[in-house]
């Protein structure tokens, strides 16, 4: 899932950056409100983690941009403990959820689950393609019981197009998602993971879980 942060603090810049990859996430940081609502207007992210004390433009400013431009994006905001108003005036504004800082990186993944799954239409965790079953709570894929080990940029393509099920994803969306836009990736990097998952579950008895809509991409149905 791919993730905008618009956060000026270097440091939490660097933690979020790290900690969202090392979650699967794809992530895109900023540092002011100008460019984070030029970001999240011309990107396109299943999430924004939005910090309220920004320079150039602060992050009621942006919400209530974005709200009136008709975004329907999932807004978490990013509060100080001290900051309530503010807190209030960005739920009524059109945020999604509130974390206060300092706040447990665990939580925080786990409120960016929710939204996204939200954003999908889904309460569950849990997504079952026949006898596959593919827990984003836990980052865990299962057969018959048995645990299917992929590495992260494999589980990241299976959960994606598990997410968009029945919708056709090209390669392009998926190495945008992926690498978020970084210069050194090609679509031969998605040809290639999409084969080693495919190996993988054919192993585990579950063929052609994946199919291939030429000259479009891929789908899951």
């Amino acid at each position: 899932m791919k993730v905008l942060v618009v956060e000026d603090s270097e440091r939490l810049q660097r933690s979020l950056r790290h900690g969202l990859h090392r979650s699967g996430f794809a992530v895109d940081v900023v540092g002011d409100g100008e460019e984070g609502l030029a970001y999240a207007r011309h990107g396109t992210y299943d999430a924004i983690i939005l910090d309220l004390m920004l320079p150039k433009l602060d992050g009621l400013t942006v919400l209530r941009r974005l709200r009136d431009d008709g975004s329907q994006v999932h807004v978490l905001i990013l509060s100080a403990r001290d900051q309530v108003d503010e807190r209030i005036q960005g739920l009524q504004l059109g945020a999604d959820d509130y974390l206060t800082t300092p706040f447990a990186f665990e939580e925080l993944v786990a409120r960016l689950q929710a939204l996204i799954r939200r954003k999908y239409g889904t309460k569950s965790p849990i997504h079952e393609i026949g006898h596959l079953r593919v827990d984003t709570g836990r980052r865990a894929v299962q057969h018959e019981g048995g645990e299917i080990q992929l590495t992260r940029n494999e589980y990241c393509v299976l959960e994606y197009l598990v997410s968009r099920r029945g919708r056709v994803v090209s390669k392009l969306e998926l190495l945008d998602h992926l690498y978020a836009g970084a210069g050194h990736a090609s679509e031969n990097a998605v040809e290639v993971l999409i084969h080693q998952l495919r190996k993988k579950l054919h192993v585990n008895g579950h063929a052609d879980v994946i199919e291939t809509r030429r000259g479009h991409g891929y789908v899951i149905e």
